[in-house]
């Protein structure tokens, strides 16, 4: 199965965001107050949770001191008929947020992936993601005036009287690639990047700049990281990893030659891998990337291409 076929963590797109609506601030008003909404408290990017590690859900009714603490409060979209809603609690302490929610402790999303069904993982991926937009933008970059949300939280527009600019949610797109060894027998190249424990390789990756097509960035990192010169590339799939903004596109590729000669910065070693030396890292419990991540779909699709 192609990358591109597989629900990925974080992805699938439960939600209808009703993004012809979220801008009629009496909807949302409405939906805020709707018996049936589900509002997810979280505090500084992480979720707040229950004694079993299960994200914490509030109703309206059980939910007035939270709103009132809230720093901002967001639609995300429509789960059926529910409206949900993100509540940021960031602006209080840990165990202040903690008491608020009616939790047990906080947690990251991605500690508690493994266990979550992916609609809870993706939803409160979002949650975190779009919260931490807000917390980064509460300032214009043109004038330097305040900033106040709008359509339920996915704009947030300047107060300077003579600005009015509007900020969007922007995601920052990077590449991730499984690059192959022109010859046989079949390999593929993985690095150390700077700052990970001897012997821990992974795919390499990097961020799109601006004037790039993805075609583009891909050549450019392979070249500067592991100066490595491509002869094709093919689009794998993609995944949302709001952490805090991403969208990792997965490629694989084709070295034109077996020559690798690292940065020294971004990578301090790589070296091409058979398949059967990797099903051994594996089977000596060292991942082949993280499993919440396309790079381990990506490693786990060319183990499986040689079977």
């Amino acid at each position: 199965m192609r990358v591109a076929d597989r629900v990925l963590a974080y992805g699938g797109g439960w939600l209808d965001r009703a993004g012809a609506l979220r801008g009629n601030r009496e909807w949302i008003s409405a939906r805020l107050t709707d018996p049936g909404a589900v509002l997810l408290p979280l505090w500084r990017d992480h979720c707040l949770v229950t004694a079993d590690q299960t994200p914490v859900r509030l109703r309206p009714a059980d939910a007035a001191e939270v709103l009132t603490a809230a720093d901002e409060t967001v639609f995300l979209g429509l789960d059926g008929e529910a409206p949900v809603f993100a509540v940021d609690l960031s602006g209080r302490t840990a165990p202040e947020a903690v008491r608020l929610a009616g939790a047990a402790a906080t947690a990251d999303v991605r500690a508690l992936v493994a266990w979550l069904d992916p609609a809870q993982a993706a939803v409160q991926a979002y949650a975190r993601g779009l919260l931490h937009w807000h917390r980064q933008q509460r300032y214009c970059g043109s004038c330097g005036s305040a900033t106040v949300a709008r359509d339920g939280g996915h704009v947030r527009a300047c107060s300077g009287p003579r600005c009015g600019r509007l900020l969007f949610p922007r995601i920052e797109p990077a590449i991730i690639v499984l690059v192959e060894a022109p010859g046989s027998p079949d390999r593929c190249l993985l690095a150390r990047h700077a700052g990970a424990p001897e012997g821990a390789y992974s795919t390499l990756a990097g961020f799109v700049e601006v004037g790039e097509s993805l075609e583009d960035a891909v050549r450019r990192e392979m070249a500067e990281e592991a100066g490595v010169s491509l002869s094709a590339l093919s689009y794998q799939g993609s995944q949302a990893w709001p952490f805090p903004a991403g969208l990792m596109v997965g490629f694989r590729a084709t070295a034109a030659s077996e020559e690798v000669r690292v940065d020294g910065v971004e990578l301090l070693e790589a070296r091409w891998f058979t398949r059967d030396e990797l099903r051994r890292r594996a089977a000596e419990g060292r991942p082949l990337g993280r499993p919440d991540s396309i790079d381990h779909h990506l490693l786990g699709g060319w183990l499986a291409a040689g079977d």
